[in-house]
């Protein structure tokens, strides 16, 4: 039984959420038969939640409720519930940033837990869980054709796919002044949100695609640029990088990356070889300007980094390895 939500953020005009397109099929793959409960319609009214999804596993019997949290849908009370008559496991993706507001009290009322932080797994420790440590992943799309060889076919020179955050927006426009011009998709930009299959498009045919943090920026000249932005970085609780599902994605697509760096990403993309990285704007701005000229380079690894992400870094790789470590062995669909 797998507890999800369908929309971005619970939010249709955003668009189908990651759970739905990736951790619900994948299951489907790898299992006998999996039971959806999507509780979008309850994120604001949680009450009757309770009770829903008390009767839904009841009524299905499962082997396993697999939960991936929002915020405070679920009572202790309904987990603890759930916990005494069934195997309850949770996925925990923003260790990094909120392990103390929200996963330290409500990982102890699940049978099973995953971190994709491996600087949580002591904390973990401490309250006498041994978490299973994961990480985000991408989901390979539909037509599976690489990376691309011809330079002519390329349609943009820069791109950037993800909501505009107030950090994104000055490292974008501070690349403006420099001369390099990002063609930006997503919520809050002039060419709005995009489908799946022109984000394929997109990353596939973009000579360079960006990644740009969505943590809070240390770089004082954004932290000063305004009193909002200064604001934000004194309030927002996103203070440590991590790994995204982007990281994966671009490569899954075919697309050369160029992101900032975040901890642990030489574990799962070798630098220099299937993933360039930066560390400031300006640093940015140079490398966009040497990749640029150095098209076989450029392209040797968006091919590498498509091949080591189609083989070690999609979701069905991470929820078969978690199904083996809860289960003892790897599931078998019937």
């Amino acid at each position: 039984m797998a507890v999800l939500m369908q929309w971005d953020y619970g939010i249709a005009a955003r668009g189908i959420s990651i759970e739905k397109s990736s951790f619900y099929p994948c299951l489907q793959d790898l299992v006998a038969d999996v039971e959806p409960l999507w509780y979008d319609d309850y994120l604001h009214n949680p009450g009757p939640l309770q009770e829903v999804v008390l009767a839904k596993a009841r009524e299905v019997k499962p082997d396993l409720i697999l939960f991936v949290p929002y915020t405070d849908q679920f009572s202790l009370e309904t987990l603890d519930t759930l916990r005494k008559e069934f195997a309850t496991y949770c996925w925990f993706g923003d260790d990094q940033w909120r392990f103390e507001s929200f996963t330290s009290r409500y990982a102890p009322h699940f049978t099973h837990v995953s971190t994709t932080d491996p600087w949580s797994v002591p904390k973990y420790q401490g309250l006498g869980i041994e978490p299973i440590l994961t990480q985000w992943a991408g989901q390979p799309f539909l037509a599976d054709r690489g990376a691309l060889k011809e330079d002519k076919a390329f349609r943009y020179d820069v791109s950037f796919i993800g909501a505009a955050t107030k950090y994104r927006k000055w490292f974008v426009e501070s690349l403006g002044k420099w001369g390099i011009r990002i063609e930006c998709f997503g919520h809050g930009w002039p060419n709005g949100r995009i489908d799946n299959e022109e984000m394929e498009t997109i990353f596939r045919t973009s000579r360079i695609n960006l990644n740009i943090s969505n943590s809070v920026s240390h770089d004082i000249r954004f932290v000063l640029s305004s009193p909002r932005n200064l604001l934000h970085y004194l309030r927002s609780p996103k203070r440590v990088e991590q790994m995204k599902a982007r990281n994966f994605e671009i490569p899954l697509a075919g697309g050369f990356q160029l992101t900032n760096y975040v901890p642990c990403l030489e574990r799962y993309l070798t630098i220099g070889t299937d993933v360039a990285v930066y560390s400031t704007p300006e640093d940015c701005s140079g490398q966009i300007r040497y990749y640029l000229a150095q098209e076989e380079e450029r392209i040797a690894v968006a091919e590498a980094g498509h091949a080591r992400a189609l083989s070690e870094h999609i979701y069905k790789h991470r929820l078969e390895s978690i199904l083996e470590a809860i289960w003892g062995a790897s599931p078998e669909k019937a």
